[in-house]
């Protein structure tokens, strides 16, 4: 909902009506009350007509089924709130409301948000907008251990009720889940080899790539101080589609500016290399065996493996505790991807909350006028 509140003339951001507007969840119990509101931080570049709050606010609330935590959709890829709520105030699920437009092919909905939770091996609760004309789709029951529900629907406007069970305390597992160190396998790996490489933009980033040209093989690819390695088994490749494997070490600069460190196996959209990094949806080409790993110099690193349709992999993948993406349950994956998404949020540019500078009021008139400052 869209929440108003009032300022004074004292505030030198206040705009000339006295109110500032925010993008707002609101939390109710089962009695009706109030318990938990948050405004949006990390404003999108189109939410021109809210306001951000001065500081991130870390909204949270107690159940009987673990500790909640709220923010919202472009909030994910940024330390604050979404970090500090997993991190500092122990909270067990996120509630996540958005509208995601997917981007293939590492930021669909389904893919980044069940990587966030497990990388940050909490429960998301990712509840998407529903519209497939803005590509808007994908929505999910997310856990440290991977999806149990999700639902991607791009050709109807049905919509769809997820429901699932789900360990209320996630660090409460039967079986702990293992400290990952990120680099610790990439960092030892000796005589892969280097092979040509070549330069292609994936969502606006400049990655180093190189083919996958036999069916089984040992490669490693870098970019500054980001070394990606790949092993991998090919089942069948089909001889009209072309796989690479890239790193991306740097600023991420076209809607948002975050620090991204990537390690990716994709599949291109047809044999020519400068198709590499379009977005592509099916896949015929099996990988009955991949190990991906990274010289990461973040801790926070979100694994996504997406097959051939646009679905998820629950239970066809693992991360190790040295840092190692590997398949398991020897069964035939139809890849679209497999990567490692790293964010180094201690290298974003240091600003104000990404895309959401203050709309400031140009003057006061019968018609709101604001300019960007």
């Amino acid at each position: 909902m869209g929440d108003k509140k009032t300022c004074s003339h004292i505030d030198p951001k206040c705009p000339c009506d006295g109110r500032y507007q925010y993008n707002t969840n609101v939390v109710f119990d089962s009695e009706g009350k109030l318990v938990a509101r948050y405004h949006k931080f990390n404003l999108f570049t189109v939410e021109q007509q809210f306001d951000f709050p001065k500081e991130p606010e870390l909204a949270t609330f107690d159940t009987a089924f673990g500790k909640f935590g709220l923010f919202t959709c472009f909030d994910i890829l940024f330390h604050d709130p979404a970090v500090t709520l997993v991190t500092q105030l122990s909270v067990d699920t996120i509630i996540f409301p958005t509208a995601w437009m997917n981007v293939l092919p590492h930021l669909t909905a389904i893919e980044f948000h069940s990587a966030w939770a497990m990388g940050m091996r909490a429960n998301v609760l990712a509840a998407n907008t529903h519209n497939p004309s803005l590509n808007m789709t994908g929505s999910g029951i997310y856990t440290p251990s991977g999806s149990e529900a999700y639902h991607y629907d791009a050709e109807s406007m049905n919509g769809h009720l997820l429901v699932a069970e789900i360990y209320s305390h996630p660090s409460h597992f039967p079986t702990p889940l293992p400290t990952v160190n990120w680099s610790s396998y990439a960092t030892t790996v000796e005589g892969f080899p280097k092979p040509f490489t070549f330069s292609g933009l994936i969502f606006h980033d400049n990655f180093t790539l190189c083919t996958l040209g036999k069916e089984a093989d040992n490669l490693t690819v870098c970019q500054n101080n980001l070394c990606c390695h790949l092993s991998y088994r090919m089942m069948e490749q089909q001889e009209d589609e072309l796989y690479v494997l890239g790193a991306f070490d740097g600023l991420h600069e076209v809607e948002g500016q975050y620090y991204l460190q990537i390690c990716t196996l994709l599949k291109c959209g047809s044999t020519d290399l400068q198709s590499c990094g379009q977005a592509t949806k099916t896949a015929e080409s099996y990988f009955d065996f991949y190990s991906l790993s990274g010289t990461f110099g973040t801790n926070y690193v979100f694994p996504e493996v997406l097959l051939s349709g646009i679905s998820l992999a629950p239970g066809l993948f693992q991360v190790l505790k040295d840092g190692q993406l590997v398949s398991q349950n020897d069964l035939p994956q139809a890849v679209l991807t497999v990567t490692l998404f790293g964010r180094w949020y201690e290298k974003d540019s240091p600003s104000t909350p990404i895309n959401n500078a203050t709309l400031a009021p140009m003057q006061c008139t019968n018609k709101a006028e604001f300019i960007i400052q």
